[in-house]
């Protein structure tokens, strides 16, 4: 994958994005599950049926996902719904013009981006774990919904049936930065609707898709690390088999 350019892709198509806990939203930590097969196979199917309706990933193939343990008839029976083929890429039907013209902005490619939105406030991974349970209702908003990690975010919340509504609770506080003012302060969410699933099994849901989208930016991350580890015992013991060849060589010397 082409990754400085597809971030700055990202980038380029997402500058509310880039705002992003400004206001100081804090980020939950995202469950690991780069090593669950289960749960990473629930969210690449969570990702086709929820995501790709409006996101590519154009920087991987379905096939890629037999690394995850699926078979190429699993791919097709689960993961393709319109003609596409296990090789091709995962692409969007929408079409960017009308994209621009409901949401104000294309949705951008989701190939990197559990890796363009990792800072010094937490991983990418935590990141969207964050942002898929902030959604909230708002009437102002054209979408009907808001986000407390992205305000005023164009994207609606795809995965309402399943989270269900809730509503922002926000109290007075006083503000620490300016004497006798006060401000509203986000207290918590307040159901409104029940959704498919209860609390856990979304957070569940929503950490299995997060983890599948941060498998996704780097699908070899894990044999990397594996052949790292191979990598540097093999260095470690030439640097020792080098020391001593080097010691017996100028021992008649000193």
């Amino acid at each position: 994958m082409n990754f400085p350019k597809k971030l700055l892709a990202i980038l380029a198509l997402v500058p509310a994005l880039a705002m992003a806990n400004e206001g100081g939203f804090p980020l939950d930590k995202a469950p690991d599950r780069s090593t669950d097969m289960a749960a990473l196979q629930h969210g690449a199917k969570l990702f086709v049926n929820y995501c790709l309706n409006c996101h590519a990933a154009s920087s991987m193939r379905y096939n890629r996902l037999r690394d995850l343990g699926l078979n190429e008839d699993q791919i097709k029976a689960n993961l393709l719904f319109t003609g596409e083929k296990v090789g091709d890429m995962m692409t969007t039907a929408l079409n960017p013009k009308d994209a621009k013209a409901w949401f104000g902005v294309v949705p951008p490619d989701l190939s990197v981006i559990a890796r363009a939105k990792s800072s010094e406030a937490g991983s990418g991974a935590d990141y969207l774990y964050t942002y898929l349970r902030a959604f909230y209702k708002d009437d102002s908003r054209p979408t009907g919904w808001n986000n407390m990690l992205v305000p005023n975010v164009a994207m609606p919340h795809v995965l309402w049936e399943l989270q269900g509504a809730q509503a922002a609770k926000m109290v007075e506080a006083a503000d620490p930065h300016e004497e006798g003012k006060m401000e509203h302060k986000f207290s918590g969410f307040e159901p409104l609707k029940p959704g498919k699933l209860n609390k856990l099994e979304y957070d569940t849901a929503v950490a299995d898709l997060v983890g599948y989208m941060d498998w996704m930016a780097e699908p070899a991350r894990s044999t990397r690390k594996r052949m790292g580890v191979w990598v540097l015992l093999f260095l470690s013991g030439f640097a020792l088999l080098a020391w001593r060849l080097n010691a017996s060589f100028w021992k008649e010397v000193k």
